[in-house]
């Protein structure tokens, strides 16, 4: 006689209290959760405003730059062969490659770029996690840099963010680091849906990647990826929040005392005044020996 299990109803119970418990936000993550919504309220504030929106300025040229970095990770990937990344003060960019597969290399720069943002938001949650974000970010930094060759507003832009991400690395033992990151990554997420929507759902743009998309597919106008395109982003936003609450349930005070042991910063304004001209000191001759190392791509 086959055997059946007792209580289901008891397992199902516990398995629901489970989800329960690591899907609700601790006092910590409320207020990461709080500081989320204040930067989403802020950016969609900033966005249209004329002289205000230069504050968000350098941001969305680095969403830009994800969006780049990975229309040209797809094309690596698919065996192409990248000749540059250029970003253009119009808040515009391109990836000039030859080869690979353009099924995969025109939809990754949305998917990429808020994927990216989804992955930063996670981060967001955590002091250590937000430390290993800012390690990557450096590592897509270099990579841009590699292949931007004379594209002096990609280099202004990286250096700049590069020397943001070192000075909020220095502040409040890495606290600020976690804020600078959680920002980014919203920044990415909503500058994606933003320009899904302006660009495909709203308006049709003949050279957007989802217009070029749809030319090669045949099947389906371009507003119709727009809107595919637009599902996945939302999806990619909210599995960043849901895993950065299920994944990093450590409050502030087990933060700070992880984050001692993972890479320590300086936490009192004493010891950034005695540390802080020492790391930015390394950090310039990082800059300078990529940049000797980077030239003779010119």
């Amino acid at each position: 006689m086959p055997s059946v299990h007792p209580y289901p109803e008891h397992n199902f119970a516990v398995f629901a209290r489970d989800a329960k418990d690591s899907l609700t936000p601790n006092p910590t993550q409320r207020t990461t959760l709080i500081v989320a919504a204040c930067y989403i309220i802020a950016i969609a504030i900033l966005w249209h405003l004329p002289y205000l929106s230069v504050i968000i300025y350098p941001f969305k040229l680095l969403t830009v730059g994800f969006h780049e970095m990975s229309h040209a990770f797809a094309g690596i990937l698919t065996c192409a062969h990248i000749h540059s990344i250029e970003l253009d003060p119009d808040e515009g960019g391109a990836t000039r490659m030859s080869g690979g597969i353009p099924w995969i290399t025109l939809p990754a720069g949305y998917l990429g770029s808020s994927l990216i943002g989804a992955a930063l938001i996670t981060c967001g949650f955590n002091d250590n996690a937000s430390k290993v974000a800012s390690l990557v970010m450096a590592a897509f930094f270099l990579f841009t840099l590699w292949w931007a060759r004379r594209n002096w507003l990609t280099w202004l832009l990286i250096l700049g963010m590069s020397g943001l991400i070192v000075l909020f690395w220095f502040v409040a033992g890495g606290v600020a680091l976690r804020y600078l990151v959680l920002f980014i990554g919203v920044m990415s997420c909503m500058y994606v849906l933003w320009d899904v929507v302006d660009d495909t759902v709203a308006r049709k743009v003949n050279g957007s990647d989802a217009s070029s998309f749809a030319d090669i597919c045949g099947c389906c106008p371009s507003q119709v990826w727009g809107v595919i395109w637009l599902i996945q982003a939302f999806a990619f936003f909210a599995a960043g929040i849901i895993v950065g609450i299920v994944v990093f349930k450590q409050n502030a005070e087990q933060q700070k005392e992880d984050a001692e042991h993972f890479l320590p910063v300086p936490g009192s304004s004493g010891a950034f005044a005695q540390l802080a001209p020492a790391g930015l000191s390394s950090t310039l001759l990082c800059v300078a020996a990529t940049a000797m190392i980077l030239l003779y791509r010119w």
